[in-house]
């Protein structure tokens, strides 16, 4: 259980299953947590269980690329909670096509999710996060935010690049506000995505430090990022990759 007086009220988007199912627990240590996502089953077995282990947490319904549904959402969280003191925008999609043969549909679509959708949280909640005085946004991009990846997936490498560089720009805007934003750049993490692959090898083989990261690797830098022991950190970016940017 946390002190009431210095808990963090935190939202996070799709945390009905892998990094943002663990870093709702993780955050769920620090004080009440919004757990959203557009699978509601899924989301309210994590409410459960954060409940169960003494936390305190809702489910809300979040598309996070429909407006409509963030200003709805960040209503009922500071109506339930009272505010809301950090933003861990953690949805994403992925496509997986070659440039050429990439659709506008599929391109855009991922772009909504992925870009539109870390724009439009940190438009939404920041009024709360400014009010908190002790504000903080993580966003999570990726190693293929910083590089070229595979030359697959154009649309999701254009979305978490610029995710990268709104951190940057939202950091500086928001600096006097003492809103933090930083962002997070996740390697391999075994998630159910990566468990459908079945060269597991060749994945451990992608990051130097030979294993592939967990959800919680994630989650705990998160927290960190989100916390009181980085309140001189803003415009970052952290890579959680086993030193895969480091080639």
């Amino acid at each position: 259980m946390t002190d009431q007086a210095n808990e963090l009220i935190s939202v996070v988007t799709g945390a009905a299953t892998g990094i943002g199912e663990a870093t709702a627990h993780r955050l769920a240590r620090l004080g009440p947590v919004a757990v959203t996502d557009v699978t509601d089953a899924e989301g309210q077995r994590v409410v459960e269980a954060i409940e169960a282990g003494g936390g305190r947490a809702i489910y809300v319904h979040l598309d996070v690329a429909d407006e409509p549904q963030w200003e709805a959402a960040v209503a009922t969280v500071a109506a339930e909670f009272g505010g809301i003191d950090a933003l861990v925008n953690n949805a994403g999609v992925g496509d997986w096509e070659p440039l050429q043969e990439t659709s506008l549909e599929s391109y855009m679509h991922t772009i909504g999710v992925d870009q539109v959708g870390v724009f439009l949280g940190m438009k939404h909640c920041y009024p709360w996060l400014q009010r908190s005085g002790r504000g903080s946004v993580v966003n999570i991009s990726s190693i293929y935010g910083m590089s070229g990846g595979m030359g697959i997936s154009p649309a999701y490498h254009s979305a978490k690049g610029a995710v990268r560089t709104l951190t940057k720009n939202a950091a500086l805007a928001w600096a006097k506000e003492n809103v933090r934003v930083n962002s997070i750049h996740p390697g391999v993490i075994m998630t159910a995505l990566a468990r459908q692959v079945s060269d597991q090898q060749a994945l451990r083989d992608m990051t130097p430090w030979h294993r592939l990261g967990e959800p919680e690797d994630v989650a705990n830098a998160i927290a960190f990022l989100v916390g009181p022991e980085s309140g001189f950190i803003t415009g970052a970016e952290l890579a959680v990759d086993g030193g895969f940017l480091a080639h």
